[in-house]
């Protein structure tokens, strides 16, 4: 089985998790049977030198001296029949002379013409030692060892040796060693088993997801709908505000399609109608260009109207748009005092951070201002005041933008009216009346307000609040 990168295992979530598991667990139960397998040869094997220490304890009670000072040890006493059998297992052994070099001085039965050769090493009264050391026919024993001396003198010591077979003792390891893998190998295999199923069960939840999303895939849906673990619901959430705000903008931009039709459709009725007549009636055919012209500006500026909306309903909500507000009002208040240097306007503006931004697109905060200051600028007297500022709020960060002018004002009463869409109080005044209309629905769409009231310069305020970058 093929396991590249671009495999289809690979990339399985569910064969992933899985083989992670097995792995944890296999090398967990290895390092477990490593460790009880140590334990119990440890356990066995201190066992058996604790056994073999008291056939020593028991060997050197039956020790004796006779007057010559030689030692001697009744076979009688001794209760094991091991030790009469020959090459039985379980030997023993009294080793003598100077520096203890006669080996076998007298031994057990069991050895039969065997003596045991011992490691050389210094002994203390008394102390016993352990060795492995090889046997009759080469066997493996296990071998412990005091020096014992008379009571009565301080004769040349003697070296007792006890030892028996390690073969029974390493069966019984060996088998425990099986028992032990099968059993851990059981258990590798009930746990993958179990792994399996704690993978099938707590991943199902993502086939439901499956269903869901292909459910809002074949239209047959409009959200993920059904019943998610708290892990996954959070994701669901998202993901239906995404589905929302989707749905949102296509509904906006049938809107808008159909919005901006209706509003071409009069300029482009009125033109029609206008050629018609030109054609039957070639004198009205100079009346024609200034009335296509009139037309093209009104459809013009519908389109502009409509592209604004769409574009700022595109921009609303999304981190990425951030447009320092300093530089853009900078740029208006120029263009306005060209503009309007006949008059002799005086354009006065507050310092403005250079961290304060509009959380938006930057032609909708032109369009915003603009309008607002070209407004500001119509019916002022001699002066335009603007202000910029940051505050907070539970929604975020809010940008304040308030712009004054010295005009006549506009009372309580008409402040609804003129927000309305192509409203005009004052015919006087050039404009299509979408100026403010523009402003307060391109604020809407990116959830803040337009505010009209009084300004200290005895004019029009206008209270501007933005999302703030």
């Amino acid at each position: 089985m093929s396991l590249k990168p671009g495999s289809r295992w690979a990339r399985s979530l569910r064969f992933r998790l899985l083989v992670a598991t097995l792995v944890g667990l296999a090398l967990a139960l290895l390092l477990a049977g490593v460790l009880l397998a140590g334990l119990f040869r440890d356990h066995v094997m201190r066992q058996f030198g604790v056994a073999l220490t008291a056939q020593l304890d028991q060997l050197t009670a039956r020790l004796e001296f006779d007057d010559q000072g030689q030692p001697q040890i009744d076979p009688a006493s001794l209760t094991d029949p091991r030790w009469s059998r020959p090459y039985s297992g379980l030997y023993w052994q009294l080793d003598g002379g100077h520096s203890l070099a006669q080996r076998g001085v007298l031994r057990s039965r069991s050895l039969w013409d065997v003596a045991l050769v011992a490691p050389a090493d210094a002994l203390a009264n008394g102390v016993v030692h352990t060795h492995e050391v090889v046997g009759p026919g080469g066997s493996r024993l296990l071998l412990v060892e005091r020096t014992v001396r008379r009571d009565d003198g301080p004769a040349a010591p003697w070296r007792l040796l006890v030892a028996q077979d390690l073969q029974a003792t390493d069966s019984a390891v060996t088998r425990f060693n099986g028992v032990l893998a099968a059993s851990l190998a059981l258990q590798l295999l009930l746990l993958g088993a179990s792994a399996v199923a704690q993978l099938t069960v707590g991943l199902a939840p993502l086939r439901a997801l499956q269903r869901a999303l292909a459910a809002v895939n074949d239209a047959r849906a409009q959200r993920l709908v059904g019943r998610f673990p708290d892990e996954l619901q959070p994701l669901v959430d998202d993901f239906n505000r995404v589905l929302d705000r989707n749905a949102e903008v296509v509904e906006r931009a049938r809107t808008q399609a159909g919005n901006l039709a209706h509003a071409i459709k009069t300029p482009l009725a009125a033109m029609s109608q206008a050629a018609a007549s030109a054609d039957r009636n070639p004198q009205a055919a100079a009346a024609l260009a200034p009335l296509v012209l009139e037309q093209v500006g009104l459809a013009r500026r519908q389109v502009d109207w409509h592209l604004a909306r769409a574009r700022a309903a595109a921009a609303h909500g999304l981190p990425s748009f951030r447009v320092p507000v300093a530089g853009v009002l900078d740029g208006l208040l120029r263009v306005m005092e060209r503009v309007h240097a006949a008059r002799g306007l005086v354009f006065v503006c507050e310092p403005v951070a250079p961290e304060l931004a509009f959380a938006g697109e930057a032609q909708d905060l032109q369009e915003i201002l603009g309008n607002l200051l070209d407004n500001a600028s119509k019916w002022a007297r001699r002066q335009v005041h603007v202000a910029a500022s940051a505050r907070q709020d539970d929604g975020g960060s809010r940008l304040q933008i308030v712009i004054d002018d010295d005009g006549p004002g506009i009372d309580v009463g008409q402040r609804a009216a003129v927000i309305a869409r192509g409203a005009r109080l004052d015919e006087s005044v050039p404009g299509s009346g979408l100026g403010l209309a523009i402003v307060h629905e391109l604020v809407g769409l990116y959830g803040g307000s337009v505010v009209l009231g009084s300004a200290a310069l005895g004019g029009l305020r206008v209270e501007l609040s933005l999302p703030g970058g």
